[in-house]
């Protein structure tokens, strides 16, 4: 039995927290990071962070632990018992101020049940405005380095994962270069919660330091309005993910999450182009033939 408690792992978040801040404000150079303390009405609450600096336009770090009895429709949608929660995790989105440089998103997290269900989900995925294939190429590799420590099974299947899950339906075209996505990893089939949380502790270190070196290689990279106006379309993108597909966000709303907190995620400025076409053998055209399920990054480049 394992001797690891909610509390452990709550801590764990809120050191991650603070360490992934701190890289990132020294990458940055110039921004701080700015905190809200929040608290639920129904239960917890947590550790808002954002960062307008010189080269992360807006970015954010949250923290949260929150508990409490079950909304009805979570319940059903979910699958489990009625019964009181825990959710607890990081979650963490990135809009740089350089088209450049890509978005990124990170979410590690909790949650259990009052009968004593519980699992681990979270991932990393990566959204550039322009794909390098470079960089897809080593993102991936640094994921699948992470994922193989763990299980051989896990960057396959996690990795499909996240392209299915990471992708705009109505646009038949998937966020970005993807990464991996995993949710309801339990004690089923031989782990434990310390194996599971293990992963998952990796996966969270990976972020900051992957994140930085991506960003110091594009950061000094021209542009001009011709970039900044595909960044605004692109952005327009993970919006509509965020807003119409991404179960994060409909799970904190429904559960009387703290609205900011929860559309963080948002980036400062996103444009919207009817009909918008990308010009013949451009550097856009190129990005947009790459946003597809099922590419094998680490063969790609």
């Amino acid at each position: 039995m394992s001797a690891l408690s909610k509390d452990d792992i709550i801590a764990y978040f809120k050191d991650l927290q603070d360490d992934i801040c701190r890289q990132l404000e020294a990458a940055d150079g110039q921004g701080q990071f700015h905190e809200d303390q929040w608290e639920r009405a129904g239960g917890g609450g947590g550790r808002t962070r954002i960062i307008q600096g010189r080269h992360i336009e807006k970015g954010g770090v949250n923290f949260s632990a929150v508990h409490g009895p079950m909304p009805e429709r979570i319940t059903q949608a979910l699958g489990v018992e009625p019964g009181d929660f825990l959710a607890t995790g990081v979650s963490i989105v990135l809009h740089p101020v350089s088209p450049q440089v890509p978005i990124i998103h990170m979410n590690v997290r909790y949650f259990e049940m009052s009968n004593g269900q519980w699992w681990f989900g979270g991932g990393i995925d990566l959204t550039p405005h322009y794909i390098d294939r470079q960089q897809a190429r080593y993102f991936h590799e640094q994921l699948k380095s992470v994922c193989d420590k763990h299980h051989p099974s896990y960057y396959p299947e996690f990795k499909k994962w996240a392209d299915d899950y990471f992708y705009l339906k109505h646009r038949e075209e998937t966020r970005g270069v993807g990464g991996i996505f995993f949710d309801r990893l339990s004690g089923e089939g031989g782990f434990t919660k310390d194996t599971r949380f293990a992963f998952v502790r990796e996966v969270g270190e990976l972020f900051a330091p992957l994140y930085v070196k991506l960003m110091k290689e594009k950061k000094d990279m021209p542009y001009g309005e011709r970039e900044q106006s595909w960044q605004r379309i692109r952005r327009g993108r993970y919006v509509e993910f965020n807003l119409v597909w991404d179960k994060g966000t409909k799970f904190g709303l429904d559960t009387g999450g703290r609205t900011e907190s929860i559309l963080m995620s948002l980036p400062p400025l996103a444009g919207w182009t009817y009909m918008h076409e990308v010009e013949a053998d451009s550097p856009e055209a190129e990005t947009q033939s790459l946003l597809k399920k099922g590419i094998d990054w680490l063969r790609l480049a």
